[in-house]
């Protein structure tokens, strides 16, 4: 049976363009019958989140700075208004200073570090804080994270460190929320051709040699990665709590890579 959505509603964060993670999500969500809000991170950015609202029939649409509380508080205070709940929350969001991501990890800087773990992991928790109210009756989290947070990855640096700490706040929050019903689950596609993993040093490089050596000789696509959240936030995953599901053609199992490719 087709997994559904109906009568579920959300909010979806981070979505940047037609490429995004979060936008490959709300695609697959709201062709599976959920109600959906969108959030852009700055201005800039409506011309082209909004459009793509309008194409899933968003019911909101609204500016949301995860380092301002204020704009949380108003983002919230529609969905109460509007839904009076939230039966789902995707968190996709990732910040780090391009010029940090080449080079060696041992040159980060400490603002770069605070800022990429405050956007990165801390919004997330802050999200889960704000969402309980919304969820009296349970609900799921979602986050995304890649194997960089277990595997050192070039160029990766900081992001690497950050994606731990969220994959670890994933762990803490399902224990916590738990006895709220609500599940807190992570994914973590291989490498996608998206604005975000676009900024990183030799993102070119690293997407064609994950594709050559995975099991399955090919990267996650939006579709794919949409249909694996599809599942973490349906009440087929009623049981499913404090998960990190790779999306990413088996690439993490691997410890060399293919012999042809040697």
């Amino acid at each position: 049976m087709p997994v559904t959505m109906e009568n579920k509603c959300g909010l979806i964060l981070g979505v940047a363009n037609e490429r995004s993670i979060a936008w490959g999500i709300s695609k697959v969500l709201s062709d599976s019958g959920a109600e959906i809000a969108l959030s852009y991170q700055n201005e800039n950015l409506l011309k082209r989140v909004g459009p793509l609202a309008e194409s899933v029939d968003a019911k909101i649409c609204m500016l949301a700075d995860v380092q301002n509380e204020d704009s949380l508080d108003k983002l919230f205070e529609e969905i109460h208004k509007k839904w009076g709940k939230l039966d789902f929350l995707v968190h996709a969001l990732a910040y780090s200073d391009k010029e940090e991501l080449n080079g060696r990890f041992v040159n980060t800087s400490r603002k770069n570090f605070l800022k990429s773990l405050d956007i990165s992991c801390y919004s997330f928790v802050n999200l889960a804080k704000r969402s309980i109210p919304l969820m009296p009756n349970g609900g799921s989290l979602l986050t995304v994270s890649y194997m960089g947070s277990q595997r050192v990855t070039p160029n990766y640096n900081v992001m690497g460190p950050v994606k731990a700490a969220l994959e670890s706040s994933v762990r803490y929050l399902a224990n916590d929320l738990g006895p709220n019903k609500i599940r807190v689950n992570a994914i973590s596609p291989g490498p996608m051709k998206t604005l975000a993993g676009a900024a990183i040093g030799g993102a070119r490089q690293v997407f064609r040699t994950t594709e050559k050596n995975a099991p399955l000789r090919k990267n996650a696509d939006l579709e794919s990665v949409g249909n694996a959240a599809l599942y973490l936030l349906s009440d087929n995953s009623s049981s499913t709590t404090g998960e990190i599901l790779y999306v990413d053609g088996g690439y993490h199992i691997m410890g060399l890579p293919q012999i042809d490719n040697i």
